[in-house]
């Protein structure tokens, strides 16, 4: 099988030569121009020989055409700070205006994608990250919770009007990375969808809604759209339903369900199985080969992709990398 093979099998449970895996992370210093996002993408792609290729652009791409600026990072292992916050009050939700997705800073990360598209030269497929509005709101007001939970309980209405405003127009954008070659969107909750941020009522107002216009604007026109809920104790049944063909979370996080129990609870591809927080950055190879040992034998390696719970870190060893690689690929011989 080739790698777009192995990964469409993957996804529509049938047998597979061998599980797709994949890693991402950040690369705080390339990823401030399109030039400089597609290469380090495509570093990471090669360096591993990965199945697909999931691309993580710097978080705040979202929000910078609404005014928040940050400082360059001057540390490889940490995101930059912000310098300006454009939401400090509650009437500015309502000062947000619409973006044009090819314009600004939305339209870099479109020339990113299609610089990745030549890189690749259609032999994988590579997915684009979109935060949820919610996780949107939360970065336009200085990657705070507090001020959006404030509006939810005090400035509803203000809050409704930002959240669909910005929905319309990343439902508009994952329209344009579609168009720019990506096979799907990356759909990233960023712990909003778990009890210790919020009350499932308010995710099922303030989160669901919003998070269905995105998601549906891809859905039906790529093979690869993946839900990501983040965090620890997720609301994993209010979102596994979503309209794509995979969901990612932390199996190893309290409160999640393992692969297993996920599997169990949703129809859709599974991907995860790597801790991304422990194992793989601060453990051995061994243990990291255990994991995807214990990812297969969970799944019994049908309707799996491998990959790690969340970004990995900066200093996550190559060797550990390496190491869940060879386990995957052995254990199809």
């Amino acid at each position: 099988m080739n790698k777009l093979e192995r990964v469409r099998a993957a996804l529509r449970g049938e047998e597979v030569d061998r599980v797709p895996i994949s890693f991402w992370g950040h690369s705080y210093f390339k990823e401030w121009t399109a030039e400089g996002l597609a290469e380090a993408m495509l570093e990471n792609y090669h360096a591993g020989d990965w199945d697909f290729m999931k691309v993580n652009p710097r978080a705040s791409y979202h929000v910078e055409d609404w005014g928040a600026r940050f400082e360059r990072p001057s540390d490889p292992e940490h995101s930059p700070p912000y310098t300006s916050v454009p939401v400090r009050y509650p009437e500015d939700w309502r000062r947000l205006r619409a973006l044009e997705p090819d314009r600004g800073v939305l339209g870099e990360h479109l020339k990113a994608l299609r610089l990745i598209r030549d890189g690749l030269k259609g032999e994988a497929y590579f997915i684009m990250t979109i935060f949820s509005p919610l996780s949107i709101a939360k970065y336009l007001a200085g990657n705070q919770p507090g001020p959006v939970r404030e509006s939810m309980a005090r400035y509803r209405a203000a809050l409704e009007a930002a959240l669909d405003l910005i929905s319309r127009v990343f439902a508009e954008y994952a329209q344009a990375c579609l168009e720019a070659g990506a096979g799907g969107i990356f759909f990233a909750t960023t712990g909003w969808a778990s009890r210790g941020e919020l009350g499932e009522d308010d995710y099922r107002r303030f989160g669901i809604p919003y998070d269905l216009r995105v998601v549906e604007a891809a859905a039906g026109k790529a093979p690869f759209n993946v839900l990501h809920n983040c965090g620890d104790n997720i609301y994993f049944d209010l979102a596994a339903e979503y309209p794509v063909e995979a969901v990612s979370w932390a199996a190893t996080l309290p409160g999640n369900p393992s692969l297993e129990e996920g599997k169990r609870r949703t129809p859709k591809a599974v991907i995860g199985g790597l801790s991304e927080k422990t194992a793989l950055v601060d453990g051995s190879p061994e243990e990291v080969a255990a994991e995807v040992t214990r990812a297969l034998e969970q799944t019994g390696g049908r309707r799996l992709l491998l990959g790690p719970g969340c970004s990995i870190s900066p200093r996550t060893p190559k060797a550990n990398l390496e190491a869940a690689a060879a386990a995957v690929r052995d254990r199809s011989k």
